[in-house]
């Protein structure tokens, strides 16, 4: 079959490429003839349609020559106007699924339609992945009783399937139907969507326990163990379960679906093209902080009504809304991209024009990987990864992306948790403020990122001295996490009742003005007393009496015992909820959170670009696959666990349930700062180190390597020059 090519009016080119055309044209068909040496005048070869023009019987057999020859003495053979059509025998070019391929869908049928879908795809992914788990992960803990290590596992469960499935799925999905392989992991990451948001409707209803029936001062407030005790923690595997076909679906996505779009354009739009991909990624969380963070102001148990507000640390959003319309959209999306063609109309010039950047081995063992038959077969699997593991340029790239990962994975999984503990905030405004930084830093230097590469036009080493740029950028601004905003004061817990400081951070809170109360420890519900103070409950502060302030729905106790009024003597009053952060150093801290996460991202694009280039066009997609297989190995699975376990680390209030430890409610701010300050410095200057050496290290093929291969030059050098050149790897080659 005929692959048809876009004339664009650039000068000819010859490659030393063989093209078989396999069908005469029909009779009295006109073709271009292109100006060949003596030797190929006598096949009578001539361009139509996509079809060779020949007195022979069989033109394959005659005239399945390189159309380049660059035999000594002889000038190179240039085309006039370039290839019009290449043949593609055995491919089915059109757009569709099975036989039915509808006209109306060929509109879609080029680079950027498919760039449409992949964008879909993949916001989609970072939406339920990197936005809704991460927003609601609080909401999770609280419902289901998880500690801070378990909701890690939970997002580490991602990467541990992506690591099972990479290897396989790139190495033969790099050599099979692209598009295939990308549709129905889109489909199972819409399962997986569907699955998690099951222990909603598994589990019976959340009833928490709110101020007015935990009571006041004098009420009963105890509780039989069989009824506070739950073993809900166990729902914890089918989040995993779930995060489990969600990092198996993806796992295609940042794989092939790069090298498809990789393949199917130009190399200069390349790295456009891959951005706004990876910026759609980025957006995806964004917007799924944004509207988690919605969904969380309402009540898990949509339709019952409940006296506690959004700003109670017992309320519970509707976590599980966003995981039900994200999989049926993925589920929906899967459709179109299933119908895609193995290869896209036009994508063959695009192959025969690339010029390898590979990074070339002392043995030259580098030019195994130019052989068209190698990597078909399982055999030759371990010499691919040999062959990976013998460029050290890939190799530190790879590390490189690690120790990003590793910071990209644990703050975005707990970094809502970072501004609800700095900022006093409750967990839907905490994810809204995360996905207001996230929105611009991180989708904004994404595209940013591959924006330089494409307008400076930058080669392999010019890739990675940006990226070290940027992570020596970022490295610097880590440093804000110096400061910190303090805890809000809470009676019994960074403080004394009388307002001195707590010795040895152990909890007192019990004290005269709450001794005749009876208060429990398992119910927390704080207030916020008028002397600023925050305290466990309204029991804790000795209140008397409650009320419901009329502006804004909270609840207002009176006859606070344990708090004094400021002008007037006699028991002061509390509000329902924590108390509001007044931390003069909040600007200063969200700029430099904003520059660092600007600075983390902008690098991500032309590391990925420093990877496709430094490896064989024929292992894209396979170091892709092992790249992903180290970024995950030693970033993404331990980010999230590591970073859980620190926070847990600086937590102040646990949750008591009958003697059994549950979720944190109080962390010190100081801790948590000092904690994030040393994972940031270690990771970042390790980057920054990788970095270094994979620029050292990386020794670019000879200035005369030809197009599509890295060792053309022993086959013969052709001229490839173009009207309007794209790269400088592109001129007078």
């Amino acid at each position: 079959m005929a692959m048809p090519q876009n004339s664009t009016g650039e000068n000819g080119f010859c490659f030393a490429q063989t093209l078989d055309f396999s069908r005469p044209s029909p009779p009295g068909e006109a073709g271009r003839t292109f100006d060949a040496p003596s030797e190929r005048e006598a096949c009578g070869t001539s361009l139509s349609n996509g079809t060779a023009s020949s007195g022979a019987a069989s033109p394959s057999d005659s005239c399945a020559e390189p159309l380049c020859s660059t035999t000594p003495g002889k000038e190179d053979t240039q085309f006039d106007e370039g290839i019009k059509y290449v043949s593609a025998e055995g491919e089915e070019l059109a757009c569709g699924w099975g036989g039915f391929t509808p006209g109306c869908i060929q509109l879609f049928n080029t680079s950027k339609g498919v760039l449409f879908f992949l964008c879909v795809a993949s916001f989609l992914q970072g939406m339920t992945v990197n936005g809704f788990i991460n927003t609601v992960i609080t909401s999770i803990e609280r419902r289901f009783d998880l500690r801070s290590y378990q909701s890690g596992l939970i997002a580490s469960s991602y990467d541990i399937a992506a690591c099972i499935c990479l290897t396989f799925v790139s190495y033969f999905g790099g050599n099979g139907h692209k598009p295939r392989w990308l549709g129905w992991g889109v489909l199972v990451m819409g399962l997986g969507s569907l699955l998690f948001a099951l222990p909603h409707f598994t589990t019976g209803q959340y009833k928490a326990r709110s101020a007015a029936e935990v009571g006041v001062c004098g009420g009963n407030q105890s509780l039989p163990c069989a009824q506070a005790a739950s073993s809900l923690s166990s729902y914890r595997f089918i989040f995993m379960l779930g995060q489990f076909l969600h990092g198996m679906g993806a796992t295609p996505l940042y794989t092939l679906g790069v090298t498809y779009l990789d393949e199917n354009v130009k190399t200069n739009y390349s790295p456009v093209y891959i951005a706004v991909f990876y910026t759609a990624a980025i957006l995806g969380p964004a917007a799924g902080y944004l509207v988690g963070g919605m969904f969380l102001n309402i009540y898990t148990e949509i339709g019952r009504e409940i006296n506690i507000t959004p700003e109670n640390t017992l309320w519970v959003g509707a976590w599980w809304i966003g995981f039900l319309g994200a999989g049926a959209a993925s589920l929906l999306i899967s459709i179109p991209i299933l119908g895609y063609p193995q290869r896209l109309p036009g994508s063959q010039r695009y192959i025969i024009m690339r010029v390898s950047e590979a990074h070339q081995l002392k043995d030259g063992s580098h030019k195994k990987a130019s052989d068209p038959d190698f990597g078909k077969t399982v055999k030759d699997l371990p010499r691919s990864v040999l062959l990976l593991l013998k460029n050290p340029t890939f190799i530190f790239l790879c590390l490189a992306g690690a120790t990003e990962a590793t910071l990209i994975a644990g703050m975005s999984t707990f970094g809502p948790k970072f501004l609800e503990s700095q900022f006093s905030l409750s967990a839907s405004e905490a994810a809204t403020f995360f996905g207001y930084l996230v929105v611009p830093a991180g989708g904004g230097g994404t595209f940013l990122g591959g924006f330089l590469v494409n307008k400076f036009k930058l080669r392999c080493s010019g890739i990675i001295k940006l990226c070290l740029l940027c992570t020596v950028s970022s490295l610097l601004a880590v440093f804000i996490f110096f400061i910190h905003c303090p805890n809000m004061p809470m009676a019994g817990v960074t403080q004394m009742y009388e307002g001195s400081a707590l010795l040895g951070g152990h909890l007192n809170l019990t004290a005269a003005c709450n001794a005749e109360c009876g208060c429990v420890q398992e119910t927390y519900s704080p207030v916020c007393g008028s002397d600023d103070i925050m305290y466990y409950s309204p029991c804790h502060a000795g209140c008397k009496k409650v009320s419901e302030n009329l502006r804004n729905g909270k609840k207002v106790y009176h006859e606070c015992s344990c708090i004094e009024k400021t002008f007037l003597p006699g028991p002061g009053d509390a509000e329902a909820g924590k108390c509001t952060s007044s931390c003069a150093k909040r600007p200063l801290l969200l700029f430099f959170m904003f520059v660092v996460i600007l600075f983390t991202f902008l690098s991500s694009i032309p590391a990925l670009m420093a990877t496709l280039r430094c490896v064989s066009d024929r292992q894209k997609s396979f170091a892709l696959g092992i790249q992903w297989i180290v970024v995950r190995t030693l970033g993404g699975i331990p980010g999230p666990i590591a970073f859980g376990s620190m926070i847990d680390k600086s937590c102040l209030l646990w949750q008591d349930q009958c003697g059994e430890q549950g979720s944190c409610y109080v962390y010190q701010n100081s801790a948590m700062s000092r904690y994030t300050l040393t994972a940031g410095l270690v990771y970042k200057v390790l980057g920054t180190t990788f970095f270094f050496v994979a620029c050292l290290l990386y020794k670019p093929p000879p200035p005369e390597s030809a197009p599509g291969s890295s060792d053309a030059s022993e086959n013969g050098n052709c001229d490839l020059q173009e009207h309007k050149p794209s790269l400088p790897a592109e001129e007078d080659i």
